[in-house]
């Protein structure tokens, strides 16, 4: 499975990349608007030193909701690297927007999918990644995981290669689930992918381990 940070922020895809295990990056609007980058060209050059940092998909959002304007920005968008991935909203005219760019052999990641049916939809448009949001579904009582399953159960039913993208992922037992029942990626913030490192039995073996070499080299003293 892959990982993918969801930031705008440099330093914290700088530190995941360094650790080796950064696939991709996600980002959005408001995450961009989060770290003070407002305006397009200033927009453009911040996906552009994104990109710098890593080799893997960056994932760029249009803000048009019609066809014809989602396909300028997203052309765009792709202009600025190689390993830009437009992201399309879930509506009529991304659908078509998702069509056209697989046409144009540019990658795509359609997102706010909450539903098996808008992801069928996605990958028969030839998207690239389909995004449904984990934590937001959990948000309204119903099972976010379950549609990942779900999706998973059909897309390798009707041979479709579209990768899941598990979004809207909120700690480190939501990556485990998504691993377990078929996400291809997961992005999520830095802090729930360091969460996996934790475990009780791990700091106290630690503790454990230095405490005892520190006697041992006592005594050999």
């Amino acid at each position: 499975m892959k990982f993918f940070i969801d930031t705008a922020n440099l330093e914290q895809i700088q530190e995941a990349q360094d650790l080796g295990i950064l696939d991709g990056v996600t980002t959005n609007p408001s995450l961009m608007a989060k770290e003070g980058i407002s305006g397009t060209n200033n927009v453009m050059q911040h996906y552009k030193k994104i990109c710098e940092i890593t080799p893997g998909d960056v994932s760029a959002e249009v803000i048009a909701t019609d066809f014809k304007e989602m396909v300028k920005e997203g052309e765009a968008l792709a202009e600025i690297a190689d390993n830009i991935v437009i992201k399309i909203p879930m509506i009529k005219d991304g659908i078509k927007a998702l069509a056209y760019f697989r046409d144009k052999g540019i990658p795509t990641n359609c997102t706010l999918v909450f539903s098996a049916g808008q992801a069928i939809l996605a990958a028969k448009a030839g998207a690239t990644y389909v995004s449904p949001f984990i934590g937001r579904i959990d948000d309204i009582g119903w099972e976010g995981m379950q549609l990942i399953h779900d999706i998973a159960e059909i897309y390798a039913v009707q041979g479709y290669d579209t990768e899941i993208l598990a979004a809207s992922i909120r700690n480190g037992k939501h990556i485990v689930d998504a691993a377990k029942n078929g996400a291809d990626v997961v992005t999520c913030p830095l802090d729930a992918m360091l969460s996996l490192l934790k475990h009780p039995l791990t700091d106290n073996g630690l503790a454990k381990f230095l405490a005892d070499h520190e006697k041992a080299a006592k005594a050999v003293k």
